[in-house]
């Protein structure tokens, strides 16, 4: 797996994760939406610490800076 991700794109995409699992432990969302959003939280968590996001590789695009 090839790093894709810059810096910002991981810090939005862990900050989402956050606002997603709090909204549903807060219980502001009940039932297959909160599901659907814990999915999506643990998804973009992933992601972003790994760096990688798979949806990135098909277009060939990618938010990292070049290494001079």
């Amino acid at each position: 797996m090839k790093k894709n991700m810059g810096k910002v794109d991981r810090v939005i995409r862990m900050f989402f994760a956050a606002i997603f699992v709090l909204i549903v432990t807060f219980g502001i969302v009940h039932g297959t939406f909160a599901i659907i959003l814990l999915i999506l939280a643990a998804s973009f968590a992933l992601n972003a610490i790994n760096a990688f996001c798979p949806l990135y590789l098909p277009f060939n695009f990618s938010t990292r800076k070049k290494k001079s």
